[in-house]
């Protein structure tokens, strides 16, 4: 009974992603980015009860990666999506399918559809690729989703007079590329996978996650994209993985 713990939570992050879908299509983003922020949460306990439950298994991790695709890969591109279509004043679709598509200015929302594309690449190669077992080589996808999805929310609030900023089409995509660029890109990354409470062997995990508690406190939605950029910053490029080994070694057994 216990191996179906950890599946039936990643069942949950798609049904979130799913649910988002629904929400974003219909203009309701902030809805939309919710669920997100809770397809992440279920995201990320059921690596956590996998690990827990010693019930870890190729099936799971496939549909991990599937869910994710959704969840974190379809719904970060649907939100850009209609966040460019609805700046640029550009209707992709219409009732009566008279559509006017000959401008580039028409198409710029489609471009939304690179995070998508490139998200499907990034966990295509996770599943390959053996040196991501301790840490990661690229964004990882709910971390790309997470920047997307606080967009709606800090235009929902405008605390800090970011919609200036935010209501530019040009802006976005250039967004949606750079994001797309780092999903992808050979960047050693930490990842956020407690072994133990001890503060040797993780403490860049613990300074991150003390720091992006503060950021989302202090500057609420805003704090998102600047706790990612913090999560980038402190992996420090190039050092991660022989770093980790090292404290991880002077720990001994796990």
């Amino acid at each position: 009974m216990k191996r179906h713990i950890p599946n039936a939570v990643t069942c949950l992050n798609l049904l979130c992603g799913c649910l988002a879908l629904t929400f974003i299509f219909r203009g309701e983003l902030v809805l939309g980015a919710y669920l997100v922020g809770a397809a992440a949460v279920a995201d990320f306990f059921d690596g956590l009860l996998a690990r827990a439950l010693r019930v870890s298994s190729p099936i799971g991790k496939d549909l991990d990666s599937l869910a994710d695709m959704v969840s974190f890969g379809v719904v970060p591109g649907a939100i850009m999506y209609k966040l460019v279509g609805t700046i640029s004043g550009v209707s992709a679709v219409t009732v009566t399918g008279n559509a006017d598509y000959s401008s580039a200015l028409s198409l710029l929302p489609f471009c939304a559809f690179l995070i998508p594309i490139f998200s499907a690449l990034r966990l295509a190669k996770f599943n390959n690729d053996t040196r991501q077992t301790t840490s990661f080589i690229g964004l990882p996808t709910p971390a790309c989703t997470l920047v997307v999805a606080s967009l709606p929310l800090i235009l929902a609030t405008n605390e800090f007079g970011l919609d200036r900023i935010i209501l530019n089409p040009w802006l976005l995509l250039g967004l949606t590329v750079l994001l797309s660029g780092l999903l992808v890109a050979e960047l050693p990354l930490f990842a956020l996978k407690f072994k133990n409470l001890r503060w040797l062997g993780n403490r860049r995990r613990f300074i991150f996650v003390s720091l992006a508690l503060v950021l989302v406190a202090t500057l609420k939605a805003a704090g998102i994209p600047v706790a990612v950029l913090l999560y980038v910053l402190l992996s420090v490029p190039g050092r991660v993985r022989s770093r980790d080994a090292a404290e991880a070694s002077a720990t001994g057994p796990q």
